[in-house]
């Protein structure tokens, strides 16, 4: 496919919407992850992101709530979705552990970054290139991520 004939929007999840997906039914995170899965947008991701979600998923805090099961099912899914396999390194970011976001953006041609992180400037950058970065209750309240077509 070309550029100029994407169909869907592409969208990069921060791992921690990932994560609070998995944490939270009914949550904005889950709401987005479900309408992807119902194909309204594409997501991009990057082998470096799915290593993050399998080893952050390990994580004492994490461990005693997420089941494994659906982290690997989540990870699975995300092996369909437009996965980058080589990044830009000349991303500047306050967080050197953004970088790989903003480069999954760059990269993928996103359309948005959507993250939950309010505490390492991404939200306070606002965009990379043409991606907006917003939290996620924005990407729903901008009816984003409805489930239904």
């Amino acid at each position: 496919m070309g550029a100029g004939t994407r169909a869907l929007m592409r969208v990069v999840l921060d791992t921690n919407v990932l994560l609070s997906a998995l944490i939270s039914p009914h949550g904005p995170p889950d709401t987005i992850y479900r309408a992807w899965r119902a194909a309204r947008f594409e997501i991009v991701t990057s082998m470096a992101q799915l290593d993050e979600l399998r080893r952050a998923s390990r994580y004492p805090k994490f461990k005693a709530i997420l089941q494994p099961h659906r982290v690997g099912a989540m990870v699975n899914n995300l092996q369909r979705a437009l996965v980058l396999e080589h990044l830009p390194t000349d991303i500047e970011t306050a967080d050197p552990f953004d970088a790989f976001l903003l480069a999954m953006a760059v990269a993928g041609d996103a359309d948005y970054l959507v993250t939950g992180d309010m505490r390492a400037g991404l939200l306070q950058r606002g965009h990379i290139g043409r991606t907006r970065i917003v939290p996620p209750t924005l990407f729903c309240a901008e009816g984003l991520c409805r489930c239904t077509p």
